[in-house]
């Protein structure tokens, strides 16, 4: 009798330090939540003064594609009042983050390459040839295997795995911060993307080497975007901007190829994913630079802009569990004891 009753107290002790842990993390997920609806906030503020200032006019507003993410966020909200539904409605809100961000980011990524800053084509080609890359013999490479083609524009698709697929798994599994971590990720990358592109634009690889991006057996639809709106958005020709229609115009660094990291670490807790995780995205990497025109650097560059903000919303993540606004009200050496080592071994 004596060992079941400690067995039982020993139990108890367990479940209510595991609802604890689960309360502490709903709490400090919240507060990242938060943070990047901020940061949805800030972009639809930097587009609106983006507007203001240049000739550039918007539409398309009141499209499905655009309305389909404040949409997700009202259900998610609706959903959240439901013990059964925090899983689902967590996916929805991140979901729906990141498309009201990509709402602000496409055509802020239009207007901030319409500064004509001078191409960098010759640049990042000349990048590639010292370190050793050579992008025309790895286009003829590929071209000259059509088997190996429809794999390069199936993996090139991959980024809707982690755009959509993250969200859903991490939202399922109650990996809430971690949700949130990708999120906050995801928009810091995509900003640092915009900026630079900006800076240092380039239309891409088919256009400085001079060869086809489209031939009978080959089609790389990733150049497509670029090459078409670029240069319109240089001389002027290209103002009025549909939402429903922009495309991919970022080429330094390379956003897939940011994805691609962000994908592989955001889901990198869940072991029987490990092995899909590292071929889908690796095989988005080694094809980005055929399917979307872009120069082995911009991958190179893009990978490095991934580890960055990885590490910003560690550190962001950090300052939250910190904070005795998204903590209970324990006593801080109570927080900075097992719990906090739990959060901080576990997501920073």
């Amino acid at each position: 009798m004596f060992s079941a009753s400690l067995f039982e107290r020993a139990n108890c002790a367990a479940n209510e330090e595991r609802r604890s842990v689960s309360h502490q993390e709903r709490r400090i997920a919240n507060r990242l939540q938060l943070v990047n609806w901020c940061l949805v906030a800030g972009g639809a503020l930097a587009l609106c003064t983006g507007l203001a200032v240049t000739t550039f006019t918007l539409e398309g507003l009141m499209s499905r594609e655009v309305l389909t993410a404040p949409a997700l966020a009202i259900a998610g909200v609706w959903l959240m009042q439901w013990r059964w539904g925090e899983r689902p409605a967590s996916a929805m809100i991140a979901f729906s983050q990141m498309g009201c961000f990509v709402i602000s980011a496409a055509p802020l990524s239009y207007i901030g390459l319409g500064s004509a800053m001078p191409l960098q084509d010759a640049r990042f080609a000349e990048l590639d040839r010292l370190l050793g890359l050579d992008w025309p013999a790895y286009f003829h490479f590929a071209t000259a295997r059509p088997e190996l083609l429809i794999y390069a524009k199936l993996f090139y698709a991959m980024i809707l795995v982690p755009a959509v697929g993250v969200p859903v798994v991490l939202g399922l599994t109650r990996q809430f911060i971690r949700l949130q971590q990708f999120v906050t990720a995801s928009t810091l990358a995509l900003c640092v993307v915009i900026v630079v592109s900006s800076l240092l634009p380039a239309i891409g690889t088919y256009f400085e080497f001079g060869l086809p991006p489209e031939t009978e057996l080959f089609v790389a639809n990733g150049y497509g975007g670029q090459a078409r709106d670029i240069p319109m958005l240089r001389d002027g020709t290209l103002r009025a901007l549909n939402l429903a229609k922009l495309g991919g115009i970022l080429t330094f660094p390379s956003f897939h190829a940011a994805m691609a990291l962000l994908s592989i670490w955001s889901l990198w807790t869940i072991w029987w994913l490990r092995p899909a995780l590292l071929i889908l995205n690796v095989g988005m990497l080694v094809s980005t630079p055929l399917v979307g025109g872009h120069y082995f650097v911009d991958v190179i560059a893009g990978v490095a802009v991934a580890a960055l903000t990885i590490q910003a919303s560690k550190r962001l993540t950090e300052v939250v569990v910190a904070s005795p606004l998204a903590l209970s009200t324990q006593p801080k050496s109570e927080i900075t004891g097992a719990t906090g080592r739990y959060f901080l071994g576990r997501y920073i």
